[in-house]
């Protein structure tokens, strides 16, 4: 072969060679396209880091809608004909009842784990929605200084003492206290038993708040002497940074378990709604639940797991040593709207 010939050769050679190159990223970057984007709202406080992990494991994009649970909501009722959410992640399984009795949830999905005994007391039967872990509600956080000597059941917190003293979320825009709320109504025997309980505490000062932020900051500051508060946020505050420790915890008989739960748009697309799957099996997995519980250290990572082998982090307590309750979430999902509204114009 000729000079000009090799020349030829390598040049036809390197040509082929770019070509194939070229059409590589081109098919690359045509699947990496193709798929589909999964919208995660959530008001997690580990949910920035769950979804770049579940996107680096797998390759899905994601776009997550950060926000409290109460706005969330709201997006979903206003979107609920045209919705463009793939799944909502938040605290209290009374929401995720509501939406199931809207027939807005996917249903009959479950993922394969192993379930604590816990957790199976609080899969749905419909599959409509996925617990992920358990908190607390109430928890009550006081000033030792200014509480030496803190209320031993919840009817205590309607003393006169306390007038001006205790403070709590507002069920409408804090996910965690509308269950509380319910839980209360449940122990005390009724709705209205309910009712006049809380409206008896905002007749002696209670002081409301959207959530557990500003009602831990009232604590913080003296304005309150004792914050009402979702488990985890109240174990977080005293953690820091910087340690509290002049914030103490206590948990009146019986404390409401709080599930928090995933629930997939049962309007998405379909590819949407596989996604959705493989998200909420990525959280349950080994590699999920270590992102659950480095994500928010001193907030919503302090939570009971409900898969074997996760053991809760060493600051909270052993859920064992406190009386709790688990309301049935259809009972009172039903009535969360009307709930939140009452609470809204007679408490808050």
């Amino acid at each position: 072969m000729t000079t000009r010939n090799r020349v030829r050769a390598l040049l036809a050679a390197a040509a082929l060679l770019a070509a194939g190159t070229a059409g590589a990223i081109d098919a690359a970057a045509s699947s990496a396209s193709s798929k589909t984007t999964l919208v995660v709202y959530s008001a997690q406080g580990y949910d920035s880091a769950m979804v770049k992990a579940f996107t680096k494991a797998t390759g899905i994009p994601t776009k997550l809608d950060d926000n409290s649970t109460g706005p969330l909501l709201t997006q979903i009722e206003a979107s609920k004909n045209n919705p463009n959410w793939g799944l909502l992640w938040v605290d209290g399984d009374t929401a995720f009842a509501g939406l199931d009795q809207q027939h807005l949830l996917q249903r009959g999905f479950e993922p394969k784990v192993a379930w604590t005994k816990l957790g199976r007391s609080v899969v749905p039967s419909d599959g409509s929605y996925t617990p992920t872990g358990i908190t607390l509600m109430a928890a009550l956080a006081y000033n030792t200084k200014a509480v030496p000597n803190p209320p031993s059941s919840w009817k205590a917190l309607l003393s006169s003492k306390w007038d001006g003293k205790i403070g709590m979320n507002d069920p409408s825009q804090s996910g965690p206290t509308y269950p509380f709320v319910a839980g209360m109504m449940n122990y005390l025997g009724g709705i209205s038993q309910g009712k006049a309980f809380f409206t008896t505490l905002k007749r002696h000062g209670l002081l409301v708040s959207s959530t557990n932020g500003p009602t831990l900051q009232a604590l913080a500051s003296g304005r309150i002497d004792i914050a009402l508060v979702q488990s985890s946020a109240a174990i977080g505050d005293r953690l820091g940074p910087p340690v509290n420790n002049n914030i103490a915890i206590k948990y009146l008989s019986p404390m409401t378990l709080l599930p928090s739960a995933i629930g997939i748009d049962a309007k998405a697309p379909a590819a949407e709604r596989a996604e959705a799957e493989r998200f909420i099996e990525f959280v349950l997995s080994k590699r999920g639940q270590q992102v659950m519980q480095t994500g928010d250290p001193t907030g919503d990572s302090l939570y009971y797991p409900v898969v074997q082998g996760v053991k809760p982090l060493p600051a909270l307590p052993k859920l064992a040593g406190i009386a709790t309750q688990h309301l049935n979430p259809y009972t009172w999902g039903a009535r969360e709207t009307a709930l939140n509204t009452w609470f809204d114009a007679n408490v808050k």
